[in-house]
């Protein structure tokens, strides 16, 4: 319950609260300083920004948009500054002898509620707003709450309240997310479609910190900070094309440099779509799904996980070793084209997980906001579409491309 010593705000004044320097929303009565949250939403800031010093409860209610889950709205909770006057709480103060029992305090029982509901303006309605706010989520149980079913989470904002691992283990009897989850996965005679059901469910772990893997030596080897990529494959990219170039002229070092970064598109959506989504062909045993956990899943479950989100060098060599000699197979015509094509591709490989790591956890620029939104519907909307990451070309080519999220509704000022 909210503290009565909180302040009672003029409607001008939580208006003016509309730039990104300072954001407030209200819902019904309740003002709320969300101005720290406008970077971390993953739609953006703008979706915020537009619904500024205004009420969001009907934006976060429409199915269209899509409605909040409970672990949304207990965000918003959390930024609770104060109370404001709408202009049916003064209709209804006006019309008793007594508005000091209604005004400028909120109130939550006694006189003032009971001034409210009888003076029928619709006062009482905007009291208890909050409280009325319909939710949806995997504990919804209004089947006509909008839900995404194939993530069984309504938006990404989910993702900022940390999962309770005790109540989570206990809820789902999937993973206890302080134990070592890979043996949990091995032992825990899941079967294929529960295993999907539930890795698809983003879970967020103590504010973005990594959850235990191995719980052995091995746990540092699953963690790579991003900054490890550019700088182990950067050298030898540089490396590759100087050597190229020392036996061929700069157009075609060029020319095969930048088919490798275009071949490393059509991979990075193969591998996407082909094994990281291996879904409707992953068998239905405990090997495929420790496997399929192990290379992506734990992205999936975790996807607010800094030091999982890059690919482990380790990894990378055994992906990458194929690609050498399919290079070779490709260009056999000339070794040192195959190396400037073989470069050129290693070069998309660091962009794409650079990429990857900023979609998550950086504010980017215009274009990228697209790209991220874009990314998010994947992990939060439709996993099983929108498979690229550095583009969706080959999305549009091969007819899994997202739709784009559909646009708010005007909120009506009061």
């Amino acid at each position: 319950m909210p503290s009565r010593t909180l302040p009672t705000f003029p409607q001008a004044d939580v208006a003016s609260h509309n730039t990104a320097k300072s954001c407030y929303i209200t819902v019904g009565t309740k003002v709320y300083d969300v101005t720290h949250f406008l970077d971390s939403h993953p739609g953006g800031p703008e979706l915020i920004l537009q619904y500024a010093g205004k009420d969001v409860k009907e934006a976060m209610e429409d199915p269209i948009s899509h409605t909040h889950s409970e672990a949304a709205w207990e965000i918003i909770d959390e930024s609770l500054v104060g109370f404001v006057a709408t202009n049916k709480v003064i209709d209804a103060a006006m019309k008793t002898d007594d508005p000091f029992s209604v005004l400028p305090m909120e109130p939550r029982n006694g006189k003032g509620v009971a001034i409210m509901k009888e003076a029928n303006t619709g006062a009482y309605k905007d009291l208890k707003a909050r409280d009325d706010a319909v939710m949806a989520g995997s504990e919804a149980e209004n089947e006509n709450k909008a839900v995404y079913a194939t993530t069984g989470m309504s938006s990404a904002e989910d993702l900022s309240k940390e999962t309770d691992a005790r109540s989570d283990y206990k809820r789902h009897k999937f993973l206890d997310l302080d134990r070592p989850l890979l043996m949990q996965v091995w032992n825990g005679g899941f079967s294929k479609e529960f295993y999907l059901e539930q890795v698809h469910r983003p879970r967020h772990y103590k504010g973005g910190e990594s959850a235990p893997l191995f719980g052995n030596f091995l746990e540092p080897l699953s963690k790579t900070p991003w900054w490890v990529v550019p700088s182990v494959w950067i050298p030898p990219v540089v490396y590759g094309t100087v050597l190229a170039s020392q036996h061929l002229s700069i157009v075609s070092t060029v020319g095969h440099w930048l088919f490798g970064l275009a071949f490393w598109t059509i991979i990075e959506y193969t591998l996407h779509r082909g094994l990281f989504h291996m879904d409707g062909y992953l068998p239905d045993n405990r090997v495929a799904l420790t496997a399929h956990f192990l290379l992506h899943g734990i992205h999936h479950y975790l996807p607010m996980d800094r030091l999982r989100l890059v690919m482990p060098p380790t990894l990378f060599i055994a992906l990458a070793t194929p690609f050498w000699y399919f290079a070779h197979t490709i260009i056999f015509y000339n070794w040192h084209a195959a190396v400037a094509a073989y470069s050129g591709g290693i070069f998309g490989y660091v962009c794409y997980d650079m990429t990857h790591y900023f979609l998550h956890h950086r504010n980017l620029p215009s274009w990228w906001k697209e790209l991220k939104k874009y990314h998010m519907q994947h992990h939060f909307m439709d996993y099983e579409n929108g498979f690229g990451v550095t583009s969706r070309f080959w999305d549009r080519v091969f007819g899994t491309e997202l739709p784009p999220p559909p646009a708010p509704k005007v909120l009506k000022t009061i």
